[in-house]
């Protein structure tokens, strides 16, 4: 695949480390002191990508994940989101690290019959009933079996998202309307037999404010696409972090130069895939709506707000166990993956979910300086037969400011340059089908992947790690995809080196002494384990029958 467009090599923008802010590694699962106590405002993955079901050129997908490590079992309430909090996915199309859209999804659980819920004559008494279904649920609206419903609004917002122009998105067919519902988690094969379908009724068209094209929605539990050996990477990185044996399941994994008792890439390394479901938020929106007047690169974050005030009620009901009140406050912020886990420092985990990418100029020491790069030197120098630091040695981090605060000069940075943690997209640049994506996106010659966006099938830790130590100071075989005058596919011409490390080729890769090393964690994707319909994850693994019986 070619993109069309032109790679300019030149000035990779040193001046924008002056606003630049933290951004590479990370999914975030209870990444900070403050959240992790707040489970159902958890911003956990955001995925953004040209939408490559069949038919769906001209539309990008958002996703945000929220309510992180939900065992399938998880009853008899199972996962529903906060009805006291805002949930916000931001674009900014020009680049000055702003929204000019926001849509706000705003939840409302209720339970049915006025708000007695089912209710049972018990010996002649009339008793509620305990659980959210009173018997097996299947597509039917107002199935009488649902004892608790839970729907959402979705408004967009136009610039500033506190003080911006206000439009309800509505919904097309089905008697239109600006309610939606929000289909039960997947409780059991029993209570639901077809989960799949069930999700899939609840896949909504939608009127987009101002938008002549349609767009659509889904908001449900999802299996978790996140794969991460996450145990062992927050025990100190236990386990040695190269790419071994090959596992013909994942060749895209395989290197010439397997580590010895590096690791080999198998799912039992993964703790969520399989494991642990998660609740999206899915928007699929016309490219032509979304860019503005910018240059077609768009960049995007989510977000979860409360209200400033809480008190706690002595005599809670179902309607509230609080009483809330002020100004929201942002609690929870997302885009690109990893960041407030192994980039933030432990003291400013909170006040990076807080923060606009407009005041990430505070926290830009954790991009330009990272620790993470020292750690593993500190824990593998020997461990890979090295006598010297292993960690990149130039500072300040342009490389790292490059791919994720600024954009790549002439592909996805964005009209104006603002240093910012944001995730980018080059709209521009055409899907890759399913079947022709690479785990590793941009850096094996898949434009269409991250850091440009990202698809659920993109494995970003292993990404993340191998950037942070220092790929992309090293030759790339990105010429032909990128424009560079002279290049051809599979020759020597079309490896291109950056300069992001140094100001010569040879310069930047001595700057980083194992950057073409094939770092991993062992736990692998593919984009042929998901679905490619919208809205692109898997339906939740069931509750019941237990997983492995």
């Amino acid at each position: 695949m070619k993109a069309k467009t032109r790679f300019l090599l030149g000035t990779m923008m040193v001046g924008a480390l002056a606003s630049a802010a933290p951004s590479v590694w990370a999914s975030s699962h209870r990444e900070a002191p403050g959240i992790a106590g707040m489970p159902r405002v958890d911003a956990t993955d955001f995925y953004m990508f040209r939408s490559y079901e069949a038919g769906r050129a001209g539309y990008v997908t958002l996703i945000a994940n929220y309510s992180p490590l939900q065992a399938p079992y998880g009853g008899p309430n199972y996962f529903a989101l906060d009805n006291d909090a805002v949930y916000e996915i931001h674009i900014d199309n020009d680049g000055d690290a702003k929204e000019n859209l926001t849509f706000q999804f705003n939840f409302d659980s209720a339970l049915v019959e006025g708000g007695k819920g089912k209710t049972y004559n018990i010996g002649g008494t009339t008793v509620s009933g305990p659980l959210r279904q009173a018997g097996q649920i299947g597509t039917a609206a107002n199935d009488p079996n649902i004892n608790e419903t839970e729907s959402y609004t979705i408004k967009m917002i136009t610039d500033d998202r506190r003080k911006g122009k206000v439009s309800n998105v509505t919904k097309i067919g089905g008697g239109g309307g600006t309610t939606f519902v929000k289909p039960i988690d997947n409780i059991g094969n029993k209570t639901i037999p077809n989960y799949p379908d069930y999700a899939k009724s609840h896949v909504y068209n939608v009127t987009i404010p101002g938008c002549a094209q349609p767009g659509r929605v889904f908001v449900g539990q999802r299996a978790e696409a996140f794969a991460v050996n996450l145990g062992e990477v927050f025990d100190l990185v236990n386990l040695v972090p190269l790419q071994g044996a090959s596992n013909p399941a994942y060749p895209q994994y395989n290197t010439t130069s397997p580590f010895a008792g590096g690791m080999v890439q198998n799912r039992a390394n993964d703790d969520l895939i399989g494991k642990a479901n998660t609740t999206s938020l899915a928007l699929e929106l016309p490219i032509s709506c979304v860019t503005g007047t910018g240059n077609g690169v768009i960049g995007a974050w989510t977000t979860a707000s409360l209200p400033q005030a809480q008190l706690r009620d002595p005599s809670p009901t179902y309607n509230g166990t609080t009483r809330q009140g002020g100004a929201l406050v942002q609690v929870s912020r997302l885009s690109a993956p990893l960041v407030n886990e192994i980039v933030i420092g432990l003291k400013d985990k909170d006040l990076f979910n807080a923060a606009r990418p407009t005041q990430d100029g505070a926290l830009a020491t954790y991009v330009t300086n990272p620790v993470f790069p020292a750690l593993l030197d500190a824990l593998f120098r020997t461990a890979v037969g090295a006598t010297s630091n292993i960690a990149p040695s130039n500072f300040p981090r342009n490389d790292l400011v490059t791919a994720f605060l600024t954009g790549i000069p002439g592909f996805n940075q964005m009209k104006t340059v603002t240093g910012s943690e944001m995730m980018r997209l080059n709209t521009g640049v055409p899907a890759t089908p399913r079947a022709n994506q690479n785990v590793f996106g941009v850096v094996a010659e898949d434009l269409a992947g991250f850091p440009n966006g990202r698809r659920p099938g993109d494995d970003v830790v292993d990404i993340e790690l191998r950037v942070a130590m220092g790929a992309l100071c090293h030759d790339l075989p990105l010429g032909a995809e990128l424009g560079v005058p002279g290049a051809v596919e599979n020759t020597p011409s079309d490896n291109v080196n950056l300069k992001l490390c140094g100001s010569t080729s040879e310069a930047s890769r001595a700057a980083a002494p194992v950057g073409q090393a094939a770092f991993t964690d062992g736990a692998p994707t593919s984009a042929a384990e998901l679905l490619d319909v919208f809205p692109y994850l898997n339906p939740p693994i069931a509750g019941s029958p237990q997983m492995g019986g």
